[in-house]
């Protein structure tokens, strides 16, 4: 019995974690999306000079890793993965607003 309520309480912290990267504040990352400029050269569905934010959260699918990699890319900049155009560094942005774009762009179907 002792067993199925820990099974109980590790799934259900499991699937708050899940939860909580599924509620993602589309409008606020949306807003910093287009502070920082970011929709500049991505579209949500569609390729730009960047890639789509929907290929994006297609390629990173499963990635557990996801998350990080975005970051530092986003604020480093980057090139190689999406064709030649390299991204610039946006190492001005705060993390934190990177960190909420990242969130959104991940949750893209």
């Amino acid at each position: 019995m002792r067993q199925v309520r820990i099974a109980a309480v590790v799934l259900a912290a499991m699937l708050t974690a899940a939860g909580a990267h599924a509620a993602v504040d589309a409008a606020k990352a949306k807003q910093l999306a287009n502070k920082y400029y970011c929709l500049t050269c991505h579209k949500i569905d569609e390729k730009s000079v960047g890639p789509a934010y929907t290929e994006v959260a297609k390629k990173y699918k499963g990635d557990q890793g996801a998350e990080a990699k975005l970051v530092a890319k986003v604020k480093n900049g980057g090139s190689g993965v999406w064709g030649g155009i390299p991204m610039p560094p946006n190492s001005a942005v705060p993390e934190a607003d990177i960190k909420t774009i990242v969130e959104w762009v991940l949750s893209l179907q």
